[in-house]
């Protein structure tokens, strides 16, 4: 059985995500001073004396306005209602009851679910049952004074909207975990329109405005019996570009959303190629040793394809993001559905690489074979490399430690042709690797200190 949902309503700027990140006990949803910083469903987790459910944070509800992203904010929130169980309504004790606020609660009415008046704000306790008074007007029930900031009230609130859903305990048995997939790049590249596609709904809001999407947002999603956990990102940009305040904090999340992810894609625009911006997020991706697809989007609007255009694009795309050259490439359109229904696959084949566990056996046969292409070479006193054994000690990504005579003897260009010898014959398409190299003096130590530590268990 699925947790219960319930969704997180609410005028503007009334601490709608911190309650929600208190409720969650994690910093998730972005919290600044400024009406309209959520615009997206934005789902976590909470548990609460062994129960446990999902909160939706939805942005702040404006009736009687159509401007910029309003419409769309409404949106977000219906369907957020559409698949909730329950809905606690957010209003603001210090502000007390506003004409918004009723607005709201009038149109909570007219749904068919339960609702609990949550007053935020109330930091003192002794005022916090004079600030929620107020609000037995509205007619939705007990209000319930509580702070995001502070933490009190909020078990007295879980218990009271806990009450309206059915118990559940435990995880659905014998489901599969979810693998989680981040989709990142610049700003304006069709990330969202990438995450509506791959859903099938109009989970996030898609704008040509730049800078539309601000949290890192999870949507879950089952493909062919498997759960995958898809992460929209806040679009990207330079460094130099970045003022502190909400935009910071959005980046800062797509940065965690990678750190968090079995794979990412790269997602790039199509009409203007790869950027160094581009470029930088492809060295973090594989800095942080996560596996990866480039997506290049907005294909359907590339002009005058030819039988070469493709081979062109892949051809620049390789050259200037030379450091994922193991990345597979798909281009797709998100406006038209266009190769979209092949993410999933690649996604699949590039996490079972990142996964994979070579046994010792394999992995000295493949070693060998790569020794008797190009034997290690030498320095200019005569002494040749060598490699006496390799395993594979880690994984998510692949990490090999190889025991050798002398790591300095081997340089860059022999380590590439090992790194390539391996991805020849042990697949490992989507995923970097890496390798240990440990000198003979490293292996005599190692091998010292096990048989002290073993001398010293049979005392």
């Amino acid at each position: 059985m699925p947790l219960p949902l319930v969704a997180i309503v609410g005028r503007p700027n009334v601490g709608k995500s911190t309650l929600v990140n208190r409720m969650a006990g994690v910093r998730s949803a972005i919290v600044h001073d400024e009406p309209g910083v959520t615009r997206d469903r934005l789902y976590q987790e909470v548990e609460w004396n062994g129960r446990r459910l999902r909160v939706v944070d939805t942005g702040g509800l404006v009736f009687g306005d159509d401007s910029e992203f309003l419409p769309h904010i409404r949106q977000q929130a219906m369907a957020a209602m559409a698949e909730a169980q329950a809905v606690i309504f957010v209003v603001d004790g210090r502000e007390g009851l506003t004409p918004a606020d009723a607005e709201v609660a009038d149109w909570l009415r007219k749904q068919p679910l339960p609702v609990v008046v949550a007053v935020n704000k109330c930091e003192s306790a002794q005022m916090g049952l004079a600030q929620a008074a107020a609000f037995w007007e509205l007619g939705l029930g007990d209000p319930i004074p509580c702070s995001g900031i502070h933490g009190n009230g909020v078990a007295e609130l879980l218990e009271a909207v806990l009450a309206h859903l059915p118990e559940v305990t435990e995880e659905t048995v014998g489901e599969p975990d979810p693998i989680a997939v981040s989709i990142v790049g610049r700003p304006n590249v069709g990330k969202s329109s990438l995450l509506n596609r791959l859903v099938g709904s109009e989970r996030a809001i898609v704008s040509p405005i730049s800078g539309t999407t601000r949290d890192a947002i999870d949507t879950m999603v089952t493909w062919e019996g498997q759960p995958y956990r898809l992460i929209d990102t806040a679009g990207i940009r330079k460094k130099n570009r970045v003022e502190y305040g909400i935009e910071f904090f959005s980046i800062n999340r797509a940065f965690k959303a990678i750190q968090r992810s079995d794979a990412v894609l790269l997602v790039i625009d199509a009409l203007e190629g790869v950027t160094e911006q581009d470029q930088k997020l492809a060295s973090r991706i594989e800095e942080e040793g996560r596996a990866c697809i480039i997506v290049v989007n907005k294909w359907d609007a590339v002009e005058n394809k030819d039988t070469y255009t493709l081979n062109d694009f892949t051809r620049e795309i390789r050259d200037r993001l030379y450091f994922i050259e193991w990345a597979p490439l798909l281009f797709v359109s998100a406006l038209t559905g266009q190769r979209t229904h092949k993410i999933f696959e690649q996604v699949n084949t590039v996490v079972a690489a990142h996964r994979k566990r070579v046994p010792t056996a394999v992995v000295n046969e493949v070693l060998q074979d790569a020794l008797a292409w190009q034997s290690p070479p030498a320095n200019r006193q005569g002494k040749q490399g060598k490699i006496y054994y390799g395993t594979q000690v880690a994984e998510r990504p692949p990490t090999f430690v190889l025991f050798v005579n002398d790591p300095d003897l081997f340089k860059d260009n022999y380590r590439r042709f090992l790194e390539k010898h391996f991805r020849q014959n042990l697949d490992f398409t989507g995923t970097p690797i890496r390798f240990r190299w440990r000198g003979k003096s490293e292996r005599l130590v190692g091998r010292a200190v096990r048989k002290l530590e073993g001398s010293l268990t049979s005392r």
